[in-house]
């Protein structure tokens, strides 16, 4: 292969690099920020499960008013 042709392999692949590089950061923050409202949702269900509100009424299970 010409020089030519291996440098412009190259200055492809660092752009493939760059962009893929980028694309994974950006997936970091969101992973993250989804981490983050998992945590205060899950903190949140906690809280409800303590106070005995906010329940759910699962398949047969009867409400407590019968």
């Amino acid at each position: 292969m010409a020089d030519q042709a291996l440098e412009e392999r190259i200055a492809h692949l660092e752009k493939t690099v760059d962009e893929l590089s980028a694309m994974l950061a950006a997936r970091g923050v969101e992973i993250d920020q989804l981490q983050a409202r998992v945590t205060r949702l899950m903190a949140r269900e906690a809280e409800r499960d303590a106070e005995g509100t906010g329940g759910v009424i699962l398949g047969d299970e009867r409400p407590p008013h019968y």
